[in-house]
C-alpha cells in the first residue's frame, strides 16, 4: 500500500502534544480537529437557546447521527441506543436481566477489569455465580488453532446454569481478536445469550451485528472512529431490545408517546447531559474515512498493517516470538517484555523519553507492552520506542 502519510503530516490534524510520542490511541481515542470544531458548533447552538435545542432539536439530530452509526455497523437504528461508554452499555444490560440465586455468568480471564467488577458487583447481589474461562495466551500457533484453543476454553466452562456470556470482542490487556462470530453460534445453539464488549471493535475491524446476532453488543465511538470522549453505543437484537432498561430512569418511562419506540424514549433523554459527542459521530466517520482513498477499508487495513510491522520489529529484536497470529491483530498489539524490565517501565518511558504507551501486568508472562497504531503515527514514533526499549533487549 502506498501511503504518503509521513509527508502530509496527519499529526497536524490532531491537538495532541507534539513533544510526546503518543501510542496509545487505544485507551481512550483523540479527536480530530474537525470533529472538535463541529462539537463546538453544536455546543454553541446548544448555549443559545437550551430550551429549544434540547425540546426541538435534539431527537431529529440523535436520529440522524443513529442512522449514521447504524450504516457503518450494520444494524437496524431501532435497535441502537447511545450511552457514554461501552462499560456503561455493558452495566446497562447486566443490571436488566433478571438474574436469579444459582445462574451462572461466564466471563474469561482476558476480561476488562471495570466491566468484570459490573459482573461481580451484580453476581453479588443477585446470588448469581461469576465463572472465568482461561482463554491462553500466548497462542503462537496457527489462526485456525488459535481459534480452536479460544472456542474451546469457553465452551468448556458452559453448564446448565450459563445464562449470560460476557466476551471482549478485542481484549483491552492482551489486545487480542476473539473470535466471536463462532462463539456466539455456538452458545446460541446452547440458548445461551452473548453480551458483546466491543469497545476497541469500531473503526479497527469490519462490523455488521445484524449478521453477528448475539443478543447485546456495545462499542466506543470515541476510540477508533474518533468522536469525542463520551460517545458510544448499545446494541440488542430484536427479539432482545424491550428487555432493556437505562440505568437512569427518567421521563421516558410513561412519556405519553405512540409515534417512537419506548427504548429510544428511554435511553434518548436520561437527564440533561452534553449529547454533542453523539451528534458528532456522521462528522467524525466521514472525516476520518476521507484520509485515505480507500475509506474505512483502507484506514483500518493500514493500522493494521502498522500495528504487525511494528509488533514484528519489536519481537526480532527481544528475540522471542509474536504471541499471537497477525489475523487475530487489529491495530493494536503487545509485545511480550522480558522479567527484567522494571516495574515502573510505562512511567519510565513517559518521564525519561515522552513516549506514551501501556505496560501491562499479565499472569504467567510479567509485562505486555501494547502498542497503537493510527494514521497519525509514524515510523520514527516507533524508532524512538524501540530506542528507549534498548537497554533491556538481549545483546
Amino acid at each position: 500500500m502506498e501511503l504518503d502519510a509521513e509527508t502530509r503530516e496527519w499529526r497536524s490534524y490532531w491537538t495532541l502534544d507534539p513533544t510526546v510520542t503518543f501510542l496509545n490511541h487505544g485507551s481512550f481515542g483523540a479527536a480530530p480537529i474537525p470533529v472538535l470544531q463541529q462539537q463546538q458548533a453544536f455546543r454553541q447552538q446548544l448555549e443559545a437557546d437550551p430550551v429549544q435545542f434540547f425540546i426541538d432539536a435534539l431527537e431529529p439530530l440523535l436520529d440522524s447521527a443513529r442512522a449514521t452509526l447504524a450504516a457503518f455497523v450494520g444494524a437496524n437504528p431501532e435497535q441502537l441506543a447511545f450511552v457514554p461508554n461501552a462499560t456503561t452499555g455493558v452495566n446497562t444490560v447486566l443490571r436488566s436481566l433478571p438474574v436469579q440465586p444459582g445462574d451462572e455468568i461466564l466471563v474469561t480471564n482476558h476480561e476488562y477489569n471495570a466491566c468484570r467488577n459490573a459482573v461481580d458487583a451484580v453476581a453479588q447481589y443477585t446470588g448469581a455465580t461469576v465463572v472465568v474461562a482461561t482463554v491462553p495466551f500466548p497462542l503462537s500457533v496457527d489462526e485456525a488453532t488459535a481459534t480452536e484453543h479460544i472456542v474451546a476454553a469457553v465452551m468448556a466452562q458452559v453448564t446448565p446454569r450459563t445464562q449470560l456470556v460476557l466476551i471482549d470482542h478485542i481484549t483491552s490487556q492482551t489486545a487480542l481478536i476473539m473470535p466471536i462470530g463462532t462463539l456466539i453460534q455456538q452458545l446460541q445453539q446452547r440458548g445461551i445469550d452473548t453480551l458483546v464488549d466491543g469497545a476497541h471493535a469500531p473503526g479497527m475491524v469490519p462490523l455488521a451485528l445484524e449478521e453477528l446476532g448475539a443478543a447485546y453488543y456495545t462499542g466506543n465511538c470515541h476510540k477508533w472512529l474518533c468522536a469525542p470522549k463520551g460517545c458510544a453505543f448499545l446494541w440488542a437484537r430484536a427479539d432482545r431490545r424491550d428487555r432493556l432498561r437505562p440505568l437512569v430512569i427518567s421521563h421516558g418511562a410513561n412519556a405519553p408517546r405512540s409515534e417512537r419506540s419506548r427504548f429510544h424514549l428511554e435511553f434518548d433523554w436520561t437527564g440533561t447531559h452534553d449529547p454533542t459527542p453523539y451528534l458528532c459521530l456522521p462528522t467524525a466517520l466521514q472525516w476520518m474515512a476521507s484520509l485515505l482513498s480507500g475509506g474505512w477499508a483502507e484506514l483500518m487495513a493500514h493500522n493494521h498493517q502498522r500495528a504487525i510491522a511494528v509488533r514484528q520489529s519489536l519481537c526480532h529484536q527481544f528475540q522471542i516470538a509474536p504471541p499471537c497470529p497477525d489475523a487475530l491483530v487489529g491495530a493494536m498489539a503487545v509485545v511480550p517484555l522480558p522479567d527484567r524490565v522494571p516495574p515502573d517501565l510505562q512511567q519510565q518511558l513517559y518521564r525519561q523519553h515522552r513516549i506514551q504507551v501501556p505496560v501491562i501486568p499479565w499472569e504467567q508472562m510479567s509485562w505486555l507492552l501494547r502498542l497503537s497504531a493510527q494514521i497519525y503515527n509514524t515510523d520514527a514514533d516507533y524508532d524512538q520506542l524501540a530506542a528507549a526499549l534498548q537497554p533491556w533487549m538481549p545483546g
